[in-house]
């Protein structure tokens, strides 16, 4: 069997310690990312994804706002402080893709499909994760790390207002990405015959 997806499922990984030594122009990855976007399934070909890219002084500043947010929500200045680590991490990056869901078209799927009614929005999900590790997957490629973060819905009302997203666009995640300037951790696997099932 050709195993070269597998190969590069394998290469994508959570790479926390993210730099701005990115040999690609922001135009090239933005072109990559919409491109697989565009060409990523989903439901009934709704099309349900979105995206935003962040680079620069944008990029530092989704980053500024989320660690400002989060301060009413950690309890103690040293957890905080931990919290700011982590922020300052994503911020060293070179740049961040926005994730969104168009809930309009969820709801008109929703309306003109009613069978299937209750389905839409987890099948909006399916969407957006083929999206995302797709992208993922791409940036392994190219020698680039990404991690992929749910600040949501905490930072929702401020990037609306920050990058003027559509009033239909639900943030669904956030993922920095940049040059890789440490290794992911070694990864566990749960045993397979607890995972799959075979017939035939």
């Amino acid at each position: 069997m050709n195993d070269q997806v597998l190969t590069t499922l394998k290469n994508r990984r959570s790479i926390y310690q993210l730099g701005k030594n990115v040999s690609q122009k922001p135009a090239d990855i933005v072109k990559l990312a919409e491109d697989i976007i565009m060409d990523s399934p989903t439901a009934f070909n709704g099309q349900t994804v979105r995206a935003v890219f962040l680079f620069g002084a944008s990029h530092d500043k989704l980053w500024d706002m989320t660690g400002a947010r989060l301060k009413s929500e950690v309890p103690t200045e040293e957890a905080y402080q931990r919290t700011l680590d982590k922020i300052n991490g994503f911020k060293a990056a070179f740049g961040t893709i926005l994730f969104f869901r168009d809930q309009d078209i969820v709801t008109q799927e929703e309306n003109d499909f009613i069978l299937y009614r209750d389905n839409f929005h987890d099948w909006a999900e399916q969407g957006q994760g083929g999206a995302q590790q797709a992208i993922w997957a791409a940036f392994a490629q190219n020698n680039i790390g990404a991690n992929l973060q749910h600040y949501n819905p905490l930072i929702d009302d401020l990037v609306a207002k920050e990058f003027d997203i559509p009033s239909n666009w639900v943030l669904r995640a956030q993922m920095p990405f940049g040059s890789i300037e440490g290794q992911a951790g070694e990864k566990e696997y749960l045993a397979r015959e607890d995972r799959f099932k075979t017939f035939g």
